[in-house]
């Protein structure tokens, strides 16, 4: 008897071992919303990609690309964590082409505003500390710095632009008068009147 009660101690012991090992499951929708959040931010690397490779490196793409990259790595733990399989970005090269700077910029703006609401709809389910902490600070840098740097680059453009047609507007305005007065100095030719008299 004493065997037996020993065997089952055993057993159950390598059982509890065991299961230390054993990844913790997230329910189906945590789950899906785990899969949504990393696939949102592989569209928004992979559209700042596109937008770097069309146009240079320019800000604030470059630094916002840096931050997509960062946010996919805060992601990859809670996969690890809870046994969910990494996919991969399918993404990459189905971006399609901007017309513009300014048509990049507010593909920019959208782009943060869905993934900010996304989150916010995680928000109202997910249970898990660890995701709820992750989550809300993508959500974070999204709202609060990556759209307001899209935002003020649309301003800039929007200023620069005017201002230079301002300042071209001015510069043609000066040219005209300057013009208008040296005709003005050409036609009061005095100095060309009192030689005759000297002859």
């Amino acid at each position: 008897m004493k065997r037996v009660i020993a065997s089952l101690v055993i057993v159950a012991s390598l059982f509890t071992f065991a299961g230390t090992g054993l990844a913790q499951q997230l329910d189906a929708r945590t789950q899906q919303a785990l899969l949504d959040a990393l696939n949102d931010e592989y569209k928004a690397l992979a559209t700042y990609q596109q937008v770097i490779k069309q146009f240079g490196e320019i800000r604030p793409f470059t630094n916002i690309m840096k931050a997509e990259q960062t946010h996919v790595e805060e992601l990859l733990p809670l996969f690890e964590k809870y046994g969910v399989a990494v996919p991969e970005n399918e993404w990459i090269g189905k971006i399609p082409a901007f017309a513009s700077i300014e048509d990049a910029l507010k593909a920019g703006v959208q782009a943060e505003i869905e993934n900010a609401q996304i989150y916010d709809e995680f928000f109202t389910f997910v249970q898990e500390q660890d995701v709820l902490q992750v989550f809300k600070q993508l959500r974070d840098a999204s709202q609060d710095k990556h759209l307001p740097a899209f935002q003020r680059g649309l301003e800039r453009g929007s200023g620069l632009g005017s201002g230079r047609a301002a300042q071209g507007q001015g510069q043609g305005r000066g040219q005209n008068a300057q013009g208008q007065g040296q005709g003005q100095g050409q036609g009061n030719g005095n100095g060309q009147g009192q030689g005759n008299g000297k002859n």
